[in-house]
């Protein structure tokens, strides 16, 4: 079955940065776009960054320049670097995967990760 794992969440000080991690199984990893998205309390989910099949790239606007969203097809891992984090990067994240291009723009994917929290203090 599918199964999407994130890691590397934690606390850390503005200005800080931390790498984000999802290991895929159970689908044909490579063919799939694959994302991150956040949420924070209170808020609605948002699409954070997005990486197609192709290796092709998006990012929110509020995180770019500071964040690299990067995938590694032949370990099935899909990455997000978060540099310069800022107390508003507070949230908790999730990886997940579609087989539509530009899949960060969606609301409802079809695979899921449990997510992995980052606070950022200030």
């Amino acid at each position: 079955h599918v199964q999407l794992v994130e890691s590397g969440g934690g606390s850390v000080q503005a200005g800080g940065s931390l790498r984000l991690s999802c290991a895929a199984s159970g689908y044909t990893y490579s063919s799939y776009c694959m994302a991150w998205f956040r949420q924070a309390p209170g808020k609605e989910r948002e699409g954070v960054a997005g990486i197609d099949s192709d290796g092709s790239t998006n990012y929110v606007d509020s995180v770019k320049g500071r964040f690299t969203i990067s995938r590694d097809n032949a370990k099935n891992t899909l990455y997000l670097q978060m540099n310069s984090l800022k107390p508003e990067d507070t949230a908790m994240y999730y990886c997940a995967a579609d087989p539509r291009d530009y899949c960060y723009v969606y609301t409802y994917l079809e695979h899921w990760g449990q997510g992995t929290l980052v606070t950022v203090s200030s």
